[in-house]
């Protein structure tokens, strides 16, 4: 019976063992692949094949062009939608780096001050971004941390300024122009931090979000102004 059944089932596939395909019969689709010259836009984004030092040129220029933005602060979305942590990353080394041999860090040849300058900017900007996002900011995590990393350019090449009028003594002119110095950059990089963070905001909520934003530049600010170089 078993064998009945088996002979009834395969009685709807009985021939098909007999039939070949024809070489002749065209095979329906598209299947062949593009080899006309490929678009800009392809080319633009296709990296693979292109030289280490064209890379590293093409990244500097990237960091380059949002130093620009942040020294002519303006509303663009250039520090938003490519953002990096490159540039952040080189200000903080600078800036901890001129802030090395202090009077503060003299007995230890500045260990601490290394250390305190990152923990001040990295920790500083993770929380101002979780206050944004919290406030209902529609700006992402990263970008935060790169719009705040890089408007810190103005008190870095603040802080290159008083090291070089502190060559000259630190007395009562000294300190007056590094207060000036100071007081620019630290509400140079307010201004242009706030011109890229606010427009994500809600208009009501802005207030809140500046604050904090004023605060950790005044620290770093204040930072710069009370360093004095070890005898």
């Amino acid at each position: 019976m078993v064998y009945l059944l088996s002979e009834e089932a395969s009685r709807p596939f009985a021939g098909l063992s007999d039939v070949s395909i024809s070489e002749d019969i065209p095979v329906e689709g598209d299947i062949s692949v593009p080899v006309g010259p490929s678009t800009r836009r392809d080319e633009e984004f296709s990296t693979l094949d292109e030289p280490v030092k064209e890379t590293i040129l093409r990244d500097l220029r990237a960091v380059g062009n949002k130093f620009i933005h942040v020294l002519y602060p303006k509303r663009s979305t250039a520090l938003l939608r490519d953002w990096d942590l490159w540039g952040p990353l080189l200000l903080c080394v600078t800036l901890a780096l001129l802030l090395q041999g202090g009077a503060a860090d003299s007995d230890d040849q500045g260990g601490p001050q290394f250390a305190e300058v990152f923990v001040i900017i990295w920790f500083g900007s993770i929380i101002i971004t979780l206050n944004s996002k919290l406030l209902g900011g529609t700006i992402s995590f990263f970008q935060s941390l790169c719009v705040l990393g890089y408007c810190i350019l103005p008190l870095t090449v603040a802080m290159a300024v008083c090291r070089i009028v502190l060559v000259g003594g630190s007395g009562t002119v000294s300190f007056a122009v590094r207060l000036v110095v100071v007081t620019a950059s630290f509400g140079w990089s307010t201004f242009a931090s706030t011109a890229f963070l606010t427009d994500s905001q809600p208009a009501e909520r802005k207030a809140l979000v500046v604050y904090p934003v004023f605060l950790f530049y005044f620290v770093i600010g204040w930072m710069i102004l009370t360093f004095s170089p070890s005898q």
